[in-house]
This record gives structure tokens, sequence and C-alpha cells, in this order.
């Protein structure tokens, strides 16, 4: 096979500048989500996917549907490509909403400025560089002309930053997939097949509003939010004290992300609202997080006189345990890992969650393996310039296109 893995590496870098001017024409049509607008995007992926000779079906999900979700439009794409019959259909699955860019970047969040073997752009390395990844694997896979038995499908998904329920949930439910394996969105120096789960929670609390010269004659929703707060970050203490066994992993944790609430200066807040984050680890029962969350809030708010409250649900993403049959994918990653980046690829867990968790669910194997660099901080994703290196996209290229030769070679 030594042969094949260098005629892939060969026709990677013979393509390597087209692969980085695909994955600049992605990062140029904006995603962010919020607003969620992102069928134009999908639209110029299939365009751009169409002039490489592929096909790629775009499923729209229903206008209601989306904005329901809180979202604008949606379009999932599936490319897929058979080979001969016998062998196993091998999903790359990578999402492109992002959220907003934000402020102080240097170079243009739309950009996609290649700077010192760097290219800028919100979403270059999560994970829109992952579109390209996967694809040009792909094509190199095909140029070889070795016969493969199986298939291959692309999986180009828009809602990951909501929780993926619309984007492969959506895909998964119709019935319009359903892979043997799955290799998605991930980083070059590890392969993960373990993350977090989260809870997240939209917590309202109802007092009356009242003159500020009269505090006594209403009830100070934002005093009872005070002492919420400080009930659930005394929380994390507890939290703390629960350690995964899975590397990469440490404990659950807490964090409130955003808090509206009151009307003017002169006014007693009449109404508080708080949304918090509930991480948790593989070896947590989403249900009984949820449970005790519930329980805390209720207590807190139940000794503080005329306050109302209502809680919603606004995510419960279950962990991604590690299946036994993604046994084959772990091995070829590592193995080509190490010969492509000369250095040992360990198997891990991540602190994020991520739309894995779906393939999961329904019994699919799944890694999260692709271009981007050790962690997450390293190439800014969600902050101000975020990037990625283009040498961890041409590597991951051929760990991929390697893997799948691996895996769907005939004979």
């Amino acid at each position: 096979m030594t042969d094949l893995y260098q005629a892939l590496d060969t026709w990677i870098a013979a393509h390597f500048d087209e692969e980085v001017r695909f994955l600049q024409a992605l990062v140029q049509v904006p995603t962010d989500t919020p607003p969620g607008n992102n069928a134009p995007h999908a639209e110029r992926t299939a365009a751009l996917l169409s002039g490489m000779g592929y096909t790629a079906e775009v499923h729209p999900v229903p206008e209601a549907e989306v904005q329901a979700y809180g979202l604008q439009s949606l379009s999932n794409l599936i490319v897929r490509q058979g080979f001969a019959e016998g062998g196993p259909t091998i999903a790359l699955n990578a999402h492109g909403d992002v959220v907003p860019p934000g402020e102080g970047w240097t170079h243009g969040p739309y950009s996609g400025e290649v700077a010192d073997g760097k290219l800028y752009g919100r979403a270059s390395a999560v994970s829109k560089s992952d579109f390209a990844t996967y694809t040009f694997a792909l094509r190199a896979l095909q140029s070889l002309g070795v016969p493969l038995k199986g298939a291959v499908e692309l999986h180009f998904t828009y809602d990951e930053e909501f929780g993926g329920e619309l984007g492969p949930g959506w895909l998964l439910r119709r019935g319009l997939t359903k892979p043997d394996l799955l290799i998605a969105a991930g980083f070059s120096y590890q392969v993960v097949t373990a993350h977090n789960g989260c809870l997240q929670l939209q917590v309202t609390l109802h007092g009356l509003a009242s003159h500020a010269a009269y505090p006594h004659t209403g009830v100070d929703a934002l005093q009872a939010a005070n002492q919420l707060l400080t009930a659930l970050y005394a929380h994390n203490a507890v939290l703390k004290t629960r350690l995964s066994k899975v590397a990469g992993i440490t404990h659950p944790y807490l964090n409130v992300g955003r808090i509206e609430g009151g009307s003017n200066t002169n006014v007693v807040p009449g109404q508080v609202t708080i949304k918090l984050d509930r991480r948790m680890i593989p070896e947590e029962d989403p249900a009984a997080v949820e449970a005790e969350v519930r329980a805390l809030i209720e207590q807190t708010v139940a000794a503080c006189p005329g306050i109302r409250l209502e809680i919603k649900r606004l995510l419960l993403a279950h962990p991604l345990q590690p299946l036994p049959g993604n046994a084959p994918l772990v091995a070829a990653i590592q193995r080509h890992g190490q010969a492509v980046f000369g250095e040992a690829i360990p198997v891990s867990g991540t602190p994020l969650y991520t739309d894995v968790r779906l393939y999961g669910a329904v019994g699919v194997p799944a890694v999260i393996y692709g271009a981007g660099p050790r962690t997450v901080l390293e190439s800014n994703a969600k902050r101000a310039d975020e990037h990625l290196v283009l040498s961890d996209l041409q590597g991951a290229t051929r760990v991929v296109a390697r893997t799948l030769l691996d895996l769907l070679r005939a004979g």
C-alpha cells in the first residue's frame, strides 16, 4: 500500500492551491448563527462541488421548523460517492455555521486572507476547513483508480451552534442517511472519541416593578437573581469533585452566559432572565443532571418571597460515548497521523459538545478528526483572527485520504 499512500500524497500536494481556494470561497460567504441565514452558503458550496464533478443533494429544512428554531434559513448537503458493493459507508461531516465574528480582527473575518502560512477568517478552523479536508481527501482517493468497496458520503450541515437537531439530526431522523462509520470535523493532532454533553436553560424571575422612590411597593427580581447566581456558582464546587475517567475531560461545570432585566435606572426590576450552560461529563446521566439543576433553582427561588419562576429548556445535548465499532477508524487515523505529522496521535475526549453525538445516538461509530491545531484556543476559534495553519490542512487531508483507502480498499 505504500505506493498508493504516496500517490495520494502527491495528488493532494499537486492540488493543494485549489484546496486553499475552495476554503477561501467558503469563508467568504458569511454563516453567522445567529441570525442563521445559512441556505446561501449551502447553495454556494453545492455550486463549487458541482464544478469538481460532484452532485450535492440539497435538503432544505422547512421554513417553519427553521424559524421555530430561531434561525432564518437552513439547507443541508449530502454528496454520495459509491464504489463496489460489500464495503462500509463512511460519512464525513463538517458544519458551516459559526458564531458572529465580534470585534478585534486584524484580518477581515470573511476575507480568507492567507498570511505567513495561515488562512484567516471566521470558520477557517471550525469547521469550514473540513469541508475542504474531506472533499479533497475523497477526490484524492478517486484519483487512484483502484478497486474500492463501499461508499463515502459528505455531510455538510448548518446548525451545530444550535445543537445539530436540524443538521445531522434532521438527516438521520428522515432516513436520508445511514452510514456505517463517521469521521467528523476536528483537529489534526488528536483523535477524539468522546465529548461532554450540555444542558442550557433559560430562567425567568418575575417580581413586581415599582418606582425606585417606593421600593417597598415592588418585588425586586434582580435581588432574587443575585441569590440564584450565588447558589449556581457555588454549585461548581460540588461539580469539581465529579471527575471523568476520559482523558482530556476533567469535571462538569456550570456557567451563566447571559443576563437581561429591568426597564430603567429609577425602576425596581420586575423581571430578570438568565441563561445558563451546564456541561456534563460522559459518565453523567442527562436526565439526572437536568433534575438536579432544576431542583437547585427551585429551592433557591422558593426562599425569595413574591417571586414567580419560569424555567425553559433551550438545549439538552447528550455526551458522546465511544462505540466499539470505531476501532478501525481510530487505528487508521493514529497510524497515518503519526506517519504524516511525525508524532503520536493520542485518543482523547473533549470538553466541547458537538453534533457527532447525534450519529452516536443511532449507533454509528464515530471519531472526531480533521484540520487544525492541538487546541481550540490555538486556532482562535470563536475569537478574533480565527485561522488555520495551511500545513495542518494538507496533513489532515492526507491522513483522511489514507484512512479512507484502508477501509475501502477491495481485497
